[in-house]
């Protein structure tokens, strides 16, 4: 088994953490390791419905409250394919480039950035000032991937589902956990 660890924070977005939790929940070979601020419950209730956190936390394998830092995911010891933070606030981010590891989800992205692993973060606001576009180039420099949810139009979806579908395929597909894509490759 392969362990991934999810992280959703709370901005704006929470459908395509919720989408990336479905898709991972999926995968036979993947245990999927859950956490959640308490900014994310709060977003996910309203985006989502009072249900859809109970929902996400049934599909995980294991779920890990945000204030648990002694928590499996916080060592570096506990081997993973990577994490991915969606939707990754602003205040994620800027956490996650300093090291300011006061909760889990920054502590587990830092442990991944430390031990040389994939962390993608899907970076949600807009417009954005310098300091968000140097935290984004400060997680790069340090190993990240920063994916901004942008829709991929070209793909002519025709439901805002089809839109987080497609997101929230390709977040996954940055850990490279299998050999094929999960979207569709384009072919020009």
């Amino acid at each position: 088994m392969r362990r991934v660890v999810l992280g959703i924070s709370g901005a704006s977005g929470a459908a395509i953490g919720l989408e990336i939790g479905r898709l991972l929940a999926a995968m036979d070979d993947v245990e999927l390791h859950l956490v959640v601020t308490s900014a994310a419950r709060r977003t996910i209730a309203h985006e989502a419905g009072d249900e859809a956190l109970g929902r996400l936390i049934a599909l995980a394998d294991h779920f890990h409250p945000e204030g648990d830092i002694g928590a499996s995911i916080a060592s570096g010891s506990f081997r993973t394919a990577g994490m991915i933070v969606a939707p990754c606030s602003m205040r994620s981010l800027a956490a996650i480039a300093t090291g300011m590891t006061d909760n889990l989800l920054i502590r587990a992205a830092d442990v991944q950035l430390k031990e040389r692993r994939r962390l993608v973060l899907l970076a949600r606001e807009t417009p954005l000032h310098l300091g968000h576009l140097r935290n984004m180039v400060t997680v790069t420099e340090m190993g990240a991937m920063v994916m901004p949810p942008v829709p991929a139009f070209y793909r002519n979806p025709a439901t805002v589902e089809d839109i987080v579908a497609h997101i929230a395929a390709r977040a996954v597909d940055l850990l490279g956990l299998t050999d094929t894509l999960s979207i569709p490759e384009w072919r020009g």
